[in-house]
Protein backbone atom coordinates (compact mmCIF):
# COMPACT_ATOMS: atom_id res chain seq x y z
CA UNK A 1 0.00 0.00 0.00
CA UNK A 2 1.57 3.42 -1.27
CA UNK A 3 1.59 6.75 1.03
CA UNK A 4 -1.30 8.10 -1.03
CA UNK A 5 -3.09 5.23 -0.41
CA UNK A 6 -2.74 5.47 3.63
CA UNK A 7 -3.72 9.37 3.47
CA UNK A 8 -6.16 8.57 1.23
CA UNK A 9 -7.87 5.81 3.94
CA UNK A 10 -6.92 8.26 6.61
CA UNK A 11 -9.30 11.03 5.09
CA UNK A 12 -12.14 8.37 5.07
CA UNK A 13 -12.11 6.72 7.74
CA UNK A 14 -11.97 10.72 9.01
CA UNK A 15 -15.43 11.47 6.96
CA UNK A 16 -16.63 7.83 8.27
CA UNK A 17 -16.26 8.24 11.65
CA UNK A 18 -17.68 11.91 11.26
CA UNK A 19 -21.31 10.18 9.96
CA UNK A 20 -20.93 7.27 12.38
CA UNK A 21 -20.68 10.64 15.59
CA UNK A 22 -23.12 12.71 14.01
CA UNK A 23 -24.92 11.34 11.09
CA UNK A 24 -28.21 11.23 13.41
CA UNK A 25 -27.75 15.37 14.38
CA UNK A 26 -31.29 16.61 13.36
CA UNK A 27 -31.69 19.40 10.89
CA UNK A 28 -31.53 22.53 11.82
CA UNK A 29 -34.12 24.17 14.30
CA UNK A 30 -36.45 26.76 11.72
CA UNK A 31 -35.52 29.53 14.14
CA UNK A 32 -31.87 28.17 13.80
CA UNK A 33 -29.59 26.86 16.73
CA UNK A 34 -28.75 30.14 18.24
CA UNK A 35 -31.95 31.04 19.14
CA UNK A 36 -32.85 27.85 20.07
CA UNK A 37 -30.12 26.72 22.33
CA UNK A 38 -30.58 30.75 24.06
CA UNK A 39 -34.20 30.10 24.51
CA UNK A 40 -33.38 26.54 25.62
CA UNK A 41 -31.24 28.03 27.95
CA UNK A 42 -33.22 30.46 29.28
CA UNK A 43 -30.73 33.44 28.33
CA UNK A 44 -32.47 36.81 26.96
CA UNK A 45 -30.76 38.58 23.68
CA UNK A 46 -29.96 41.43 26.45
CA UNK A 47 -28.27 38.83 28.53
CA UNK A 48 -26.18 37.27 25.26
CA UNK A 49 -25.79 40.86 23.84
CA UNK A 50 -24.20 41.76 27.62
CA UNK A 51 -21.75 38.84 27.37
CA UNK A 52 -20.83 39.41 23.75
CA UNK A 53 -20.14 43.40 24.48
CA UNK A 54 -22.72 43.89 21.59
CA UNK A 55 -25.94 45.30 21.09
CA UNK A 56 -29.40 43.20 21.81
CA UNK A 57 -30.23 44.88 18.05
CA UNK A 58 -26.92 42.63 16.76
CA UNK A 59 -28.23 39.68 18.69
CA UNK A 60 -31.44 39.79 17.38
CA UNK A 61 -30.15 40.77 13.44
CA UNK A 62 -27.90 37.40 13.88
CA UNK A 63 -30.58 35.02 15.29
CA UNK A 64 -32.81 36.01 11.82
CA UNK A 65 -29.11 35.45 9.77
CA UNK A 66 -28.63 32.24 10.57
CA UNK A 67 -31.64 30.08 9.47
CA UNK A 68 -30.91 31.92 5.99
CA UNK A 69 -27.27 30.69 6.35
CA UNK A 70 -25.67 33.85 5.99
CA UNK A 71 -23.62 33.77 9.08
CA UNK A 72 -19.93 33.43 9.40
CA UNK A 73 -18.42 30.78 10.76
CA UNK A 74 -16.76 32.78 12.90
CA UNK A 75 -19.88 34.51 14.58
CA UNK A 76 -21.52 30.84 14.69
CA UNK A 77 -18.61 30.22 17.14
CA UNK A 78 -18.45 33.47 19.28
CA UNK A 79 -21.84 33.10 19.74
CA UNK A 80 -21.42 29.88 21.00
CA UNK A 81 -18.96 30.41 22.91
CA UNK A 82 -20.57 33.25 24.38
CA UNK A 83 -23.53 30.70 25.77
CA UNK A 84 -21.16 28.41 26.67
CA UNK A 85 -21.86 26.01 23.93
CA UNK A 86 -20.00 24.35 21.31
CA UNK A 87 -19.94 24.86 17.65
CA UNK A 88 -19.43 22.00 15.76
CA UNK A 89 -19.01 22.43 11.68
CA UNK A 90 -19.06 19.42 9.79
CA UNK A 91 -19.77 18.28 5.79
CA UNK A 92 -21.29 14.19 5.99
CA UNK A 93 -21.66 12.50 3.23
CA UNK A 94 -25.02 11.34 3.29
CA UNK A 95 -23.61 7.76 3.06
CA UNK A 96 -19.82 6.31 4.02
CA UNK A 97 -17.29 7.22 1.56
CA UNK A 98 -16.87 3.92 0.18
CA UNK A 99 -20.11 3.77 -0.19
CA UNK A 100 -20.74 6.42 -2.22
CA UNK A 101 -17.18 6.29 -4.04
CA UNK A 102 -18.58 2.47 -5.29
CA UNK A 103 -21.62 3.39 -6.65
CA UNK A 104 -19.69 6.35 -8.64
CA UNK A 105 -17.83 3.32 -9.97
CA UNK A 106 -21.13 1.55 -10.78
CA UNK A 107 -22.00 4.26 -12.61
CA UNK A 108 -18.87 5.12 -14.84
CA UNK A 109 -18.86 1.62 -15.47
CA UNK A 110 -22.47 0.74 -16.54
CA UNK A 111 -21.83 3.71 -18.95
CA UNK A 112 -19.09 2.41 -20.16
CA UNK A 113 -19.79 -0.80 -20.54
CA UNK A 114 -22.93 -0.01 -21.85
CA UNK A 115 -21.56 2.07 -24.53
CA UNK A 116 -19.00 -0.60 -26.00
CA UNK A 117 -22.03 -3.44 -26.05
CA UNK A 118 -24.24 -0.65 -28.13
CA UNK A 119 -21.18 -1.04 -30.82
CA UNK A 120 -20.70 -4.69 -30.21
CA UNK A 121 -24.35 -5.26 -31.16
CA UNK A 122 -24.14 -3.39 -34.20
CA UNK A 123 -21.56 -5.37 -35.14
CA UNK A 124 -23.54 -8.40 -34.72
CA UNK A 125 -21.50 -9.06 -30.55
CA UNK A 126 -24.22 -9.05 -28.68
CA UNK A 127 -23.33 -9.20 -25.03
CA UNK A 128 -25.77 -11.41 -23.06
CA UNK A 129 -26.86 -9.24 -19.70
CA UNK A 130 -24.90 -11.72 -17.45
CA UNK A 131 -22.19 -10.64 -20.03
CA UNK A 132 -23.01 -7.12 -19.44
CA UNK A 133 -22.88 -7.62 -15.37
CA UNK A 134 -19.65 -9.56 -15.50
CA UNK A 135 -17.98 -6.67 -17.38
CA UNK A 136 -19.50 -4.07 -15.52
CA UNK A 137 -17.99 -5.63 -12.07
CA UNK A 138 -14.77 -5.81 -13.62
CA UNK A 139 -14.54 -2.46 -14.87
CA UNK A 140 -15.63 -1.41 -11.42
CA UNK A 141 -12.72 -3.21 -9.83
CA UNK A 142 -10.72 -1.86 -12.33
CA UNK A 143 -11.66 1.87 -12.19
CA UNK A 144 -11.42 1.37 -7.95
CA UNK A 145 -8.19 0.15 -7.98
CA UNK A 146 -6.47 2.80 -9.66
CA UNK A 147 -9.41 5.51 -9.19
CA UNK A 148 -8.67 7.69 -12.16
CA UNK A 149 -8.25 11.44 -12.32
CA UNK A 150 -11.38 11.87 -14.12
CA UNK A 151 -13.64 9.57 -11.67
CA UNK A 152 -15.34 12.67 -11.02
CA UNK A 153 -16.14 14.23 -14.61
CA UNK A 154 -19.41 14.07 -15.66
CA UNK A 155 -18.69 12.87 -19.16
Amino acid sequence: MSIKDVVSQQYKDRVNEAIALLGNVPTRPNEGWLKTVRVALGMSGPQLAKKLGITKARVWKVEQEEPAGSLTIKTMESMADAMDCKFVYAVLPKENVEVIIRQRAVDKARSQVLLASTHMALEDQLLSNRQIDIEIERVVTEILQKLPSDFWDES
